[in-house]
């Protein structure tokens, strides 16, 4: 946290690879919009254009990324989405405040505040409301520092970026010129527990369909299941890998680039030790890269407040709700009193504040943040339902992270919404497949 603010922009710095021109740009940004006068952050965000059309005087789209928690895409990595479009567009891709080289929250800086009630204070500025007033002044500095004189951006919001979408159409719907959404619409007025109810369900659906293409996991599933629950496993970054922390993996289902990754993990899982089968050193280490937060310590702190309006706190919803749904209870499995194992998906639980070195001292902050009810709203129902802006998403049939009828009932009520029911790709199309954002920006203008 910088100190009051200035908000002077830093100068921005420009290179080339790889056919682009990128343009880094910083700048500070209120930690609370409501005070400008008080404590900044540093915002960060980068700009890319495609080789030969950087002095074009292109309009501008904003990548709002999916998590929370998530830094934008870096260009050398980015989804297909990227190179299609910047045939029409720069793009601005800004890392959300927290993450990249924006002013980061994880466990070494958030050790300054004196107490968890302080930190789960200042988190609470974490939210897609601030996230939309930081790309106000993001798109203000672009356009040379005034806001009047900024033309509105088009907003393509992935996943969580979607949820980001309809909060900057309900606060600040003069900044957008189109909006497109990926896998991104948010329950309205829905609870925590709605959210967690429903995708429990879904989570159990992408079980079987992992099982159902490799059958023979199963067995070898409930086997590293019994291990654990039997043995003091060890990671090689020396924390415990639990029975509920491994069953976490499922989080890979959700994705047609990492819904197999779990077979081939699962297949490096036993070797021969001197005393009888042991878990691998691949095989850990390979599950503690997907289950370590130290990269992303804001999406297990801000999973469940993501969703939080309304008077009405989250209070561990995932955790609470899981006690509905047995099937992913383990408890026994060595002996056989449980199974076939199954895992479980975009859930957050408290024990993770326990086992995950990266969230142990911000166990206290996230307890405060689950007990926390005077969370603003995200969302105003009535300008939504006086929408101008042209907005086009695409809502996949078989999404494991976002509900498929939640995210219908919100598009009744955005005014002039056109929605893209599709089958044919997993949560992340849009970074699959550059058709996937070629058909939105076509049912945008007006062409579909």
């Amino acid at each position: 946290m910088n100190s009051p603010a200035s908000h002077r922009p830093h100068a921005p710095v420009t290179y080339r690879h790889d056919g682009l021109v990128c343009t880094d740009h910083t700048l500070d940004a209120p930690l609370d919009h409501s005070d400008p006068d008080g404590p900044t952050l540093t915002l960060f965000a980068r700009e890319v254009t495609a080789a030969g059309r950087a002095h074009e005087d292109l309009p501008r789209l904003l990548w709002l990324q999916g998590g929370p928690g998530g830094r934008a895409e870096r260009p050398h990595a980015a989804g297909a989405w990227l190179r299609r479009a910047l045939e029409d567009y720069r793009v601005v891709l800004m890392d959300q405040r927290g993450t990249g080289r924006s002013t980061p929250a994880d466990r070494r800086t958030l050790a300054g505040f004196p107490n968890a009630e302080a930190t789960a204070g200042y988190l609470a500025h974490f939210r897609a409301d601030s996230i939309v007033r930081d790309a106000e002044l993001l798109r203000a500095h672009l356009a040379g520092g005034s806001p009047h004189g900024a033309p509105p951006w088009t907003v393509l919001g992935q996943s969580f970026g979607g949820f980001c979408a309809l909060t900057y159409l309900s606060l600040a719907p003069e900044g957008l010129a189109q909006v497109l959404v990926t896998g991104g619409l948010p329950t309205l007025t829905g609870h925590a527990d709605d959210v967690y109810r429903a995708a429990y369900a879904r989570t159990l659906a992408h079980n079987e369909r992992y099982f159902t293409r490799y059958p023979g996991d199963q067995a070898l599933a409930d086997a590293v299941a019994a291990h654990l629950e039997g043995c003091d496993v060890r990671m090689p970054s020396g924390e415990r890998l639990s029975v509920r922390r491994f069953q976490t993996l499922g989080l890979t289902f959700g994705t047609a680039a990492k819904f197999d990754s779990l077979h081939y993990l699962l297949e490096t899982a036993f070797v021969q030790g001197p005393r009888g089968p042991e878990l691998s050193d691949v095989f850990l280490r390979g599950a503690d890269a997907v289950l370590s937060f130290a990269e992303r310590p804001l999406y297990a702190l801000l999973h469940e407040p993501i969703y939080a309006q309304g008077g009405r706190s989250t209070a561990w919803s995932a955790h609470r709700i899981r006690e509905e749904f047995p099937a992913f209870d383990a408890t026994g499995i060595a002996d056989g009193g449980a199974g076939p194992l199954r895992f479980t998906g975009e859930m957050i639980y408290p024990w993770q504040f326990e086992e995950d070195p990266a969230l142990v001292p911000l166990r206290e902050t996230a307890e405060v943040l689950a007990r926390r009810t005077d969370w603003p709203a995200l969302y105003d129902l009535d300008r939504l339902a006086a929408n101008e802006v042209p907005v086009a998403a695409a809502v996949y049939y078989d999404d494991m992270f976002v509900d498929r009828e939640q995210a219908l009932e919100t598009a009744s009520l955005v005014r002039g919404l056109r929605p893209w029911i599709t089958n044919t790709h997993a949560h992340d199309g849009v970074r699959a497949d550059p058709a996937v954002l070629d058909r939105l920006l076509s049912m945008a203008r007006g062409v579909l």
